[in-house]
């Protein structure tokens, strides 16, 4: 468990780290002492785009191939999902049940433990560390710890250029202002009298944003907007 002078310790070293993969490595090397054998760092795309670009560390062993690494990462992988459904670092536990409905966790095996750590400071970009291992073992303390160590991993690539805040496919800064007013309740015509444009044009950044994030309604559209973190309520 790390204390709070090696958690200082380790921050320090992130932040004076002038490599990614000096910075991926401190983390690395943290998640390993946790027990991790799988471990993937990475952001998420937008519906309908290739997480390829996102992708910073993926050393995820398939159990069912000797544990050959594996070398592809499906955007699709509903093992994504996992991360949106909490702001803070979870445990997770997987079944047989999410290892047929998921490739990455039918790589680390069922049974296994596997630790979620959303990253939320980068906002409106989504970023997330995944960990896993048959004997993964984090308490609440080190689950504070790792989503410190987490937020001042992706903090220093971006000081490092190595992401941006925005993502292929995001919401224009009026499509979300649009879809923000829309969850608050108003309605098109009370949108185009606050931003002072047409009708026309709210229902057309309704309808891009909803290209955008494959929605099939307006309200499809809101949730999918907070899911990705287009928009905050």
């Amino acid at each position: 468990m790390l204390d709070h002078t090696e958690l200082k310790n380790k921050l320090r070293a992130i932040s004076d780290a002038n490599a990614a993969h000096h910075v991926l490595d401190i983390l690395e090397s943290n998640l390993r002492r946790m027990g991790a054998t799988h471990i993937l760092v990475t952001g998420l795309p937008m519906p309908n785009r290739p997480i390829d670009n996102l992708v910073h560390r993926f050393r995820w062993p398939d159990q069912r191939n000797d544990g050959i690494e594996s070398t592809s990462l499906s955007a699709n992988d509903s093992a994504l999902m996992l991360g949106l459904a909490s702001n803070r670092a979870r445990l997770w536990t997987i079944t047989d049940g999410d290892a047929q409905h998921s490739e990455i966790l039918a790589a680390a095996g069922a049974g296994s433990e596997m630790v979620i750590v959303p990253v939320t400071e980068l906002h409106p970009f989504q970023a997330f560390v995944y960990a896993a291992g048959p004997s993964l073992q984090a308490g609440n303390l080190e689950l504070s710890g790792l989503e410190a160590l987490s937020a001042g991993v992706f903090a220093r690539l971006r000081e490092l250029g190595i992401i941006s805040g925005q993502r292929p496919g995001a919401l224009s800064t009026r499509e979300r202002r649009v879809l923000e007013l829309t969850a608050f309740g108003k309605t098109a015509g009370e949108i185009a009298e606050v931003l002072d444009i047409s009708q026309r044009t709210v229902h057309a950044h309704l309808q891009n944003a909803s290209v955008k994030l494959n929605a099939s309604n307006k309200t499809h559209t809101v949730v999918e907007a907070l899911r990705y973190g287009q928009i905050r309520v």
